[in-house]
């Protein structure tokens, strides 16, 4: 189906994993799929206390994305008091991968940006 948009400027086709990097990479994704992949299923304030630089408000409005986007699938109990709980769903640990590598890239060239950034930001000699 065309959108009559040139590819060169529709961003999906100029770039076919932009999608992916904006479902995956948003802010505090990553760190939330990480800990849900790491410990397993876990309450709202478990998560929150692994990644506390994230507000809560910010923390639930993550977990739904995810949830919509079938990373995460939240488990309601009907108990006094009512307990909820988040887990990384099949079809988020199939970014494992993708995470491993990102993990062995950033060891192996995490130091190079750096050289670079300090190389970039020097005052000019």
């Amino acid at each position: 189906m065309s959108t009559g948009v040139p590819a060169s400027t529709d961003p999906v086709l100029a770039c076919p994993i932009a999608p992916v990097v904006d479902i995956v990479f948003s802010r505090w994704t990553t760190p939330v799929l990480w800990a849900l992949h790491e410990y397993g299923r876990q309450r709202f304030v478990q998560l929150h206390r692994r990644i506390p630089a994230v507000t809560p408000k910010v923390l639930t409005q993550r977990l739904r994305q995810l949830e919509r986007d079938g990373l995460v699938v939240r488990t309601y109990h009907p108990e006094v008091p009512p307990r909820v709980e988040y887990e990384i769903s099949d079809l988020g640990r199939s970014l494992a991968p993708l995470f491993a590598h990102l993990a062995e890239w950033a060891s192996a060239h995490l130091d190079e940006v750096q050289r670079a950034r300090d190389s970039y930001d020097a005052p000019p000699r």
